[in-house]
């Protein structure tokens, strides 16, 4: 579950700077429903790590906390993938990688909160 996570976080990193570059240098690629969407999972990107430390410190609440987050991104991103014309082609393909990511982290946490 963590390298999971940590790899999100760092894939939401790249999003912003993707997004500052591309700001610049392609504005077309850099809407405003773009930032919006990039600001909202770094959010979401901080609390799944707030929640895997409590988890990692045997908080079942945590876990359970981790999936739900896990469920939302994935149906979130799912979601605004299929919307057309509203995000930059390469975001679309992003946000379906993002949801594979969560539906994998899903999985895992429904295995540790079977133990």
């Amino acid at each position: 579950m963590s390298a999971l996570v940590w790899g999100y976080v760092a894939a939401m990193v790249a999003t912003v700077v993707a997004l500052a570059l591309l700001a610049s240098r392609a504005p077309g690629q850099a809407t405003e429903e773009a930032w919006g969407h990039a600001l909202i999972v770094m959010l979401f990107a901080v609390l799944l790590l707030v929640r895997l430390r409590s988890a990692r410190s045997g908080s079942a609440r945590a876990v359970r906390a981790l999936g739900i987050i896990a469920a939302a991104l994935l149906v979130v991103n799912l979601v605004e993938a299929a919307l057309p014309d509203v995000f930059p082609e390469w975001m679309r393909v992003e946000m379906v990688a993002i949801a594979l990511w969560m539906a994998a982290l899903l999985i895992l946490v429904r295995r540790s909160a079977r133990r």
